[in-house]
């Protein structure tokens, strides 16, 4: 290989990227990082309250960055998030879908409208977002990045998670297909699936210090994962280095899902 490719490789400097829940603890840091590698970022999520602070703090750093508040779970307001990104930016390289929710409860015991949601959040809104981002992406003739968020739990059943478990299961599934539908286009869908980071979602985990405790005893690195941990994993995805691979689920886990 050449040395300038060497050198370009991970480069994903003047890319647009639009990624949904953008003010969670894994959209927040892929934003953020993203932005300062130079990436141009379209941030959505439920409001604006929570989207402009972040969007303030990515200019402040150097970085581009709008956003456009919508519900991802409303095909209306994913077409609108998706055309304001366009006529911000004038495309989308990269699509990386961030948001999701959790409410563990036994199934006997949980609401089907509890179900519904957890499936909505975490299923319905991604495949909207790939849906009409994946047309932008066609139509624009130039490939892109698809990184959907799943998690170790669409690998390995949990007690508890019969809502969130298959809802992650389903979304590398999703990788899959999208990988074999849109390979002929030069667009690679990949999937993260991490073990426990601490996000807002999770951060009872890390309280809990009995839990926190048993908890490690899984992963064999030692502790759980900071956000951050998975930001070289979103720029290899982005960038051309993952140009052979689509379809693939990244376990991101610090070897949870190996023993």
């Amino acid at each position: 290989m050449e040395t300038n490719k060497i050198d370009t490789i991970f480069n994903v400097k003047g890319k647009v990227a639009l990624i949904t829940g953008a003010t969670g603890g894994f959209g927040r840091a892929t934003a953020m990082g993203l932005a300062l590698a130079g990436v141009k970022v379209m941030a959505t999520g439920r409001t604006d309250e929570k989207l402009k602070p972040l969007v303030e703090e990515i200019k402040k750093a150097g970085g581009t960055a709008a956003f456009s508040a919508g519900s991802p779970i409303i095909q209306e307001d994913v077409k609108k998030i998706v055309d304001e990104t366009i006529d911000k930016f004038g495309g989308i390289d990269l699509l990386i879908t961030a948001a999701g929710v959790n409410k563990p409860n036994p199934i006997i015991e949980q609401p089907l409208e509890e179900w519904e949601m957890i499936m909505d959040a975490n299923l319905k809104g991604t495949w909207l977002f790939c849906k009409e981002a994946g047309k932008v992406m066609i139509d624009q003739g130039r490939g892109g990045k698809v990184i959907l968020l799943g998690s170790a739990r669409g690998e390995l059943g949990m007690a508890n998670y019969s809502a969130y478990s298959p809802s992650k299961g389903a979304i590398h599934l999703l990788t899959k297909t999208l990988g074999c539908e849109w390979g002929k286009y030069n667009i690679n869908v990949n999937a993260i699936a991490p073990t426990v980071f601490r996000t807002d979602l999770t951060q009872w985990m890390f309280d809990d210090q009995a839990f926190y405790k048993n908890f490690l005893n899984r992963i064999p690195i030692g502790r759980l994962g900071e956000p951050e941990d998975f930001l070289g994993t979103i720029i290899y995805l982005s960038s051309k280095a993952s140009d052979f691979m689509t379809g693939a689920v990244l376990c991101v886990d610090g070897g949870y899902t190996a023993g």
